[in-house]
């Protein structure tokens, strides 16, 4: 599965949790740290927790493991870091302060994912 693919069912998984403003960003060619930036947005800090801990359960069944994870205690910010994939979980508040979008989005690297259809 490419890193795109990846990134792709990620988007898939988080919204079928009910994740909101899912975005992918392809950061490849600013950073090496991740090919992609996935940011979803959780309506409470439980809600945080549990996206991130569906989204293991999920890339599990596709023998994809996290290699770090961050934050999902907290539950304002988690970040799970698949290596060609990064995912970034936020609440409303912490989403809008640290605002990823601005940083790393150049007009026509991101994608964002409305249920199904991109």
């Amino acid at each position: 599965m490419t890193a795109k693919e990846f990134s792709e069912q990620i988007c898939k998984i988080l919204s079928d949790k009910k994740a909101s403003d899912i975005v992918s960003i392809h950061v490849a060619e600013k950073t090496i740290v991740a090919d992609y930036f996935v940011l979803a947005t959780a309506k409470s800090a439980p809600h945080v927790k549990a996206l991130s801990e569906y989204l293991e359960e999920e890339t599990d069944k596709l023998e994809v493991s996290a290699i770090r994870r961050e934050g999902t205690r907290e539950g304002r910010w988690a970040i799970v870091d698949y290596g060609d994939v990064v995912v970034h979980i936020f609440n409303d508040e912490t989403r809008l302060f640290y605002n990823l979008e601005k940083l790393w989005v150049d007009g026509d690297n991101v994608v964002k994912y409305d249920g199904g259809e991109e």
